[in-house]
C-alpha cells in the first residue's frame, strides 16, 4: 500500500447530522508519520447532487499554506453530475465525471468490470483535459479517481473509503494536490451516507 496521508473533516455535529449530504466542511490532509499540512479543502454548503442540477451548484477549493491551487465545480446537467477543476487563476484544466453510456443519459456500472465480480462495488470519475469537447462513452481519457472496494473486515467495522488515483501525465504538483482534494469532495458528495 501507498499510504501517504490522512484526513479530518472539521465540522460540527449539529450541521453534518441536520444537512448530510450537503453539509459545508473544511479538511485538512496530513502527511502519515508528520501531521505536516499537504492540503486544506473547503466546501461551502450547496444543494446535493442529484438527477438534473441547474443551479446551486456544489463546489471545492483547495489551498496549501493558504496559497490557493485551485477548484472544482459542478456544473449543469442532465442525468450524469459533472464537474469541472480549475487553477488557482480561474483557468480550466479538467473535466470529470463517471463514466457514461446511453449518449452520456446514464453512468455506466459495468465500466470497471462486471458488477458482480471483478467489478463489485467499483465507482470511477474519468478526468479528461478541459479542450476535449467528447467525454462521453468510450471516449479517451487521461486518467481516474476510483473507489475501491472494501475489505470485508473494514465494510463491517468502519465507515472508512479507499480511492486509487491515477493522474494525468502532465499534471503538475499543484494538480495533483487538486485532484486529490477531488476524490475527498466526491467522496463527501457521492459515498457519504446521510448522518454519518
Amino acid at each position: 500500500k501507498n499510504e501517504f496521508a490522512t484526513a479530518l473533516e472539521d465540522s460540527g455535529f449539529c450541521i453534518r447530522y441536520c444537512f448530510a449530504p450537503c453539509h459545508p466542511f473544511k479538511m485538512s490532509v496530513a502527511e502519515v508519520g508528520t501531521s505536516a499540512e499537504l492540503l486544506s479543502i473547503d466546501r461551502p454548503c450547496a444543494c446535493p447532487v442529484g438527477a438534473c442540477k441547474c443551479c446551486c451548484y456544489q463546489t471545492m477549493t483547495v489551498t496549501s499554506g493558504g496559497q490557493p491551487m485551485g477548484s472544482v465545480k459542478e456544473q449543469c446537467y442532465c442525468c450524469v453530475p459533472r464537474f469541472k477543476a480549475f487553477d488557482e487563476a480561474g483557468k480550466e484544466l479538467y473535466k470529470i465525471h463517471q463514466p457514461t453510456c446511453c449518449g452520456g443519459m446514464c453512468i455506466n456500472c459495468c465500466a470497471e468490470g462486471n458488477p458482480c465480480g471483478k467489478g463489485c462495488c467499483k465507482a470511477s470519475f474519468r478526468i479528461y483535459p478541459a479542450s476535449q469537447d467528447k467525454t462521453d462513452g468510450d471516449a479517451p481519457y487521461i486518467g481516474t479517481i476510483l473507489k475501491k472496494p472494501k475489505s470485508f473486515a473494514t465494510e463491517v467495522f468502519t465507515d472508512a473509503n479507499a480511492f486509487d488515483l491515477t493522474f494525468p501525465e502532465s499534471a503538475s504538483t499543484d494538480e495533483k494536490a487538486l485532484l486529490i482534494g477531488s476524490a475527498m469532495f466526491f467522496n463527501a458528495n457521492f459515498f457519504e451516507r446521510e448522518n454519518n
